[in-house]
């Protein structure tokens, strides 16, 4: 047991800094190739946070593990809203811009019932993932029309031009070793998980709730912290909301490409539900007061969420 926990904690560690040097490497890349600070911004940038759920998704997929590849798409959804936003509202009430609030909400709010449309036969097939994958398409469409429309001082430009300075040599390096370590941590990451679930005869759906949906929920929380602490209070919600968006259309996807599966009824009438539950109520916080806000009562609300979701997956696989 000792060898499959060391192998999800280095995995986690070394998954969370990978994609960090993943993103700038690519990021400088595009930048000395005369890429717009916004369409690095609108890409490789709001990729990144998501690129370790999708490698733990693909490695999971191909490991015959779909379930856990699920788990981690519904569970990382769960951890962004009630662990991250939560935790990010508790330390700084979070102004909502109202371009948010009337476009990306209403869109993540189209993806989840979209995603709750191919769940609930609890099957993830070829057809579904290429359904998931076309709403992502369109998503894609759309933020660039919002990004075009909207303030040239949008956060995704802002955070292209805060790439820093880099020969394209050194860029090129970070880029590779980046993705090469992004892709055995996963790996790593991914047997801990299923070794860890096999002994102790946990689901692996669960284990993808829980372990693997906190560990690459990660940069989120952490990017979203630290735009609390330094008052940009605007910046975390937006963040979130691409992130689940991608994380249903994109990451829940990929086990229908690689290795279609049946899930667990638990999957749809617990967790499916639960993340619908909480977009749900955050977009009613959203809407309750003018101007839009998630005030500290709304997150500690989140946060109790959270835990009371946690509280009942561990009741129910012990």
């Amino acid at each position: 047991m000792l060898f499959p926990i060391l192998s999800i904690i280095a995995g986690l560690i070394i998954l969370v800094w990978s994609a960090d040097r993943f993103v700038i490497g690519a990021a400088v890349t595009a930048k000395n190739s005369g890429m717009s600070p916004m369409l690095i911004g609108l890409t490789i940038v709001a990729f990144g946070t998501s690129a370790p759920e999708i490698l733990v998704s693909v490695m999971a997929s191909i490991s015959g593990s779909g379930s856990l590849a699920v788990g981690n798409a519904l569970g990382s959804n769960i951890a962004n809203m009630g662990l991250v936003l939560g935790i990010t509202a508790l330390i700084a009430p979070l102004p909502v811009k109202s371009a948010v609030l009337r476009k990306e909400m209403p869109l993540l709010l189209a993806i989840t019932l979209l995603a709750g449309v191919v769940l609930i036969n609890l099957d993830i097939s070829l057809p579904d993932a290429l359904l998931l994958l076309s709403s992502l398409v369109v998503c894609l469409i759309l933020f660039a029309k919002f990004q075009k429309n909207g303030n040239p001082d949008d956060q995704l430009a802002e955070e292209a031009d805060e790439i820093p300075e880099m020969t394209n040599s050194r860029a090129i390096f970070w880029l590779i070793l980046g993705l090469s370590l992004l892709v055995a941590s996963s790996r790593l990451l991914v047997w801990g998980a299923v070794e860890i679930a096999t002994q102790l005869g946990i689901s692996e759906l669960v284990i993808g709730l829980t372990i693997v949906a906190i560990g690459t929920s990660l940069p989120e929380l952490a990017a979203s912290v630290a735009s609390a602490l330094k008052k940009h209070h605007d910046i975390a919600l937006g963040n979130i909301v691409g992130s689940n968006i991608f994380n249903l259309a994109a990451v829940m996807a990929i086990p229908g490409l690689v290795d279609p599966i049946t899930l667990d009824a638990l999957a749809f009438n617990r967790d499916y539900l639960v993340m619908l539950g909480m977009t749900v109520a955050l977009l009613i916080f959203c809407l309750r007061q003018r101007p839009a806000r998630i005030n500290r009562i709304e997150g500690g609300l989140l946060t109790a969420a959270y835990a009371g979701y946690m509280l009942v997956l561990y009741n129910m696989s012990t």
